[in-house]
């Protein structure tokens, strides 16, 4: 696909002629939609769709879309999100100890596969700041204790503003974020060790591995102020076996953590995800 694309996410009341109201808009202004999906949840009587088409040729200056789309939404009680192709998010990612998972997006959007900028890394340790030397990316060291957090946490939202960040990956930061802290920045994704809400909070696959489980999974989410319980964007399963042990576990698991925060963070990007409810659609 050539040239900037604009893209719609639009949630609302269900109702007739929705997805021709939509498509009008588009159409009546010169607009060629290259992309189409929408989704009923008929248990909440709510119309969500996603449509992505290419500036080339609309009618209407960047500037004066989201303006003169507004005038379609409010009658119809929208809920709605414009975004840009050729608009490169920042991402900071947080980091404790691990570096699976920060090795990984940090490779993925080398080769591209991410498109973003990560300008920035943060670590309740030092044990990482290697890494993040070695991609020539600044590294903040910002160690949290009880008696300290909400002064370190004020601290690390100065940086996401500093660095004018628009997404936060924790990437295995093994730190709970206060309610304050996520009401003044609330776009986060966390990758959680294990397939919610199964064996949610400390040491999940050893809990697993002495359950006796046959698949472990994770689950990438974003992140609420109620621990563990944020809507889900993307989860991944493996079985295991009899023959397998705890450390078993952790490799396998380790897999999944990597693929599963991947692809959570991709869509996020790519503008696929609507939250409505404490649930996610993410479209295809």
């Amino acid at each position: 696909m050539n040239g900037v694309t604009a893209t719609l996410l639009i949630s609302c009341p269900d109702r007739q002629g929705l997805v021709a109201k939509i498509a009008n808009f588009i159409y009546s202004n010169g607009g060629n939609i290259i992309h189409a999906d929408q989704h009923t949840d008929f248990s909440a009587n709510l119309f969500l769709t996603r449509v992505e088409w290419q500036l080339e040729g609309f009618n209407l200056n960047r500037e004066v879309i989201a303006p003169a789309f507004s005038a379609i939404a409010k009658p119809i009680d929208a809920n709605w999100q414009l975004h840009f192709s050729d608009t490169v998010p920042r991402i900071a990612i947080w980091v404790s100890k691990q570096d699976h998972c920060l090795l990984d997006l940090l490779w993925r959007q080398k080769a591209k596969e991410i498109r973003a900028e990560i300008p920035l890394i943060i670590s309740n340790h030092t044990k990482l700041q290697s890494i993040a030397e070695q991609f020539n990316i600044d590294f903040h060291h910002i160690p949290i204790t009880k008696e300290t957090k909400l002064e370190q946490e004020a601290k690390q939202l100065e940086l996401l503003e500093k660095y004018q960040i628009n997404l936060v990956v924790l990437a295995k930061y093994m730190q709970i974020l206060s309610p304050e802290f996520v009401d003044r920045f609330s776009s986060i994704i966390n990758i959680h060790h294990s397939f919610l809400p199964a064996f949610a909070g400390a040491n999940p696959y050893q809990r697993a591995y002495d359950r006796g489980v046959k698949i472990i999974g994770a689950t990438a989410h974003y992140v609420t102020a109620d621990l563990d319980e944020g809507p889900i964007i993307e989860q991944d399963v493996v079985r295991v076996s009899h023959r397998d042990n705890a450390k078993d576990l952790i490799r396998k698991g380790k897999d999944l953590e990597r693929m599963v925060l991947a692809r959570a963070v991709r869509s996020h990007l790519q503008n696929r995800v609507l939250v409505y409810d404490n649930r996610t659609v993410v479209f295809a």
